[in-house]
């Protein structure tokens, strides 16, 4: 049974596994704080359609009150273990939601398909204060084909054992802004993550959506080019796994022999 993965910019995705939508960090606005919505059409408001909802960390741009409060009442969402203590806006969706907090190696029902969280490098706070102790966490989705969801996250000792086989890899490889620190995947560390996890296939994400406002002719590469970079420099440790460049509302169907 082929899975499909959609992109909607940043870390928003869908991924349609077993008849069951699973839909990832959802940003679904034109406009966050500083940031502002710069290739892509916004989601339709069928984007926030899902069976269940995958938080990987607190940022606002992946845990996005106003993007949860778009999706329909009853919807399953999984979070960090901590989120709802940490972020007090979470406490008036939980009437609306069905909240699950969970940590690395927890796993989620979610009809025909199991969510498994896996660790991540990075910091998983909700900033600029908020509390220690709310890990970033990714996720593995299983049902016909196992899809890593990594979230924001860098290099660790052990991913590849942590993250355990997967057909498909949705990984980070820019950011919105010109730096990067090394809790981050760029292009160049992504491809790394490649080599390390082997799936047979990859779809990039979390680059070329949003943009500082006012910082439109600053390092334009670092906005624009993360995902052709990413696919170069994959060929080089990982030449087997077929990379898969989406725009925006794009989907690609993939099959997967298991």
């Amino acid at each position: 049974m082929p899975v499909e993965v959609t992109w909607w910019g940043h870390a928003t995705a869908t991924v349609r596994d077993s008849g069951v939508t699973v839909l990832t960090d959802p940003l679904l606005v034109r406009r966050l704080a500083h940031l502002r919505r710069r290739r892509g059409a916004l989601p339709p408001p069928a984007a926030a359609l899902a069976d269940v909802v995958l938080v990987s960390h607190l940022h606002a741009d992946h845990l996005h009150l106003g993007s949860l409060a778009r999706l329909s009442p009853g919807t399953a969402v999984v979070l960090p273990r901590g989120a709802v203590r940490a972020v007090p806006g979470l406490r008036r969706l939980a009437g609306l939601l069905e909240l699950t907090e969970v940590a690395a190696g927890d796993e989620v029902r979610a009809g025909a398909v199991t969510v498994r969280a896996v660790p991540a490098s990075h910091d998983g706070r909700r900033l600029p204060i908020g509390r220690s102790g709310v890990p970033a966490l990714g996720y593995v989705v299983e049902g016909a084909a196992r899809t890593y969801f990594a979230g924001d996250t860098g290099l660790f000792d052990g991913m590849a054992d942590e993250v355990g086989p997967v057909d498909t890899a949705l990984l980070p490889v820019g950011g919105w802004g010109p730096f990067l620190g090394e809790h981050h995947l760029d292009a160049g560390r992504a491809a790394e993550a490649l080599r390390r996890l082997r799936p047979r296939h990859a779809v990039p994400v979390h680059y070329g959506t949003y943009w500082p406002i006012g910082m439109d002719a600053v390092r334009p590469h670092e906005f624009h080019a993360p995902g052709q970079e990413f696919a170069r420099l994959a060929a080089g440790p990982a030449p087997e796994v077929a990379v898969h460049l989406l725009t925006h509302g794009e989907s690609v169907r993939l099959e997967h022999a298991r």
